[in-house]
């Protein structure tokens, strides 16, 4: 069933609003995760994981070579739930969420569903409200395949015991863990930004394909500029800088102040950009 299915469907007599905002979102989360392609990038990246875990297994990397944190995959399993979000986060995750916002709202106005969908009517805050929490459930769910897989293979690939940290120091499993669901944590909080720039592309053409090249073009543009260092403190504003910089994480005492502030700087674009997209959702045409 399709957004538009929930929207018009026969509302009980003082039905709460509460249940037409289950239904509508629980139609936009069927929709989401029933679409093949969608499924398909998700079994893209719980499969990265593996592959990784497979390929050093098979061959010992040399020191320095490969991605972060592969080099202490033969040490402790939990690290390559770290090495496949270090992975994935500069290219597959954002193609992820790029496929899945950029079609958010211009799938259905390429379908011809949107108008329909409107003039109902149905609050344009509300499906955009509707669409943004699709997105980031898809998000979640994406991130924590990537951990989840990591955690797995790298437990039966090379076991689990103390987690020797970057520092030097020797913690817990279940300290491992817990910073295994905080990295993941940080890593998802870096994505909401980009999640919102592709919601606030969607908004802007009926061709879903266009929103999310759009989206994709932008990750590339900042990861571009982030590597000139001429740049100088302009990189520290731009979405990609702090990415990967979930390795404060593997400290025996991280810096928090840093890691929210780095925080702080994909939840400001969200902000942006999630403003923009309800500013033009609300005022627009619509015409599919």
């Amino acid at each position: 069933m399709s957004s538009v299915d929930a929207a018009v469907s026969p509302r009980p007599v003082g039905a709460r609003r509460g249940l037409v905002w289950n239904r509508q979102l629980g139609s936009e989360l069927r929709l989401i995760f029933g679409r093949r392609r969608n499924l398909a990038m998700l079994v893209l990246v719980t499969a990265i994981p593996v592959f990784i875990g497979v390929a050093v297994k098979m061959s010992t990397p040399r020191p320095g070579e490969g991605p972060p944190f592969i080099g202490a995959l033969t040490g402790n399993g939990l690290f390559l739930a770290f090495t496949a979000l270090a992975v994935c986060l500069p290219v597959f995750l954002p193609l992820a969420i790029a496929v899945v916002a950029g079609d958010a709202v211009a799938g259905e106005a390429g379908a011809g569903t949107l108008r329909g969908l409107l003039t109902i009517p149905v609050s344009r805050t509300r499906l955009l409200m509707v669409k943004s929490v699709g997105v980031l459930v898809f998000l979640a769910a994406a991130v924590l395949l990537v951990t989840v897989a990591g955690l797995i293979t790298g437990a039966v690939l090379f076991g689990t015991h103390g987690v020797t940290l970057l520092s030097g120091d020797t913690v817990s499993i279940g300290n491992g863990l817990a910073r295994s669901a905080a990295v993941a944590t940080y890593v998802f909080v870096d994505l909401v930004g980009l999640a919102a720039i592709g919601l606030f592309f969607s908004t802007l053409t009926e061709v879903p394909v266009g929103a999310m090249a759009a989206t994709v073009v932008t990750v590339i543009a900042f990861a571009l500029m982030d590597s000139v260092p001429q740049l100088g403190g302009l990189r520290t504003v731009l979405l990609t800088h702090h990415w990967l910089d979930f390795s404060e994480l593997l400290r025996s005492s991280p810096d928090i102040q840093s890691l929210l502030g780095w925080s702080l700087l994909p939840l400001a674009y969200a902000a942006i950009f999630f403003t923009a997209a309800w500013a033009r959702i609300t005022t627009a045409d619509v015409t599919g």
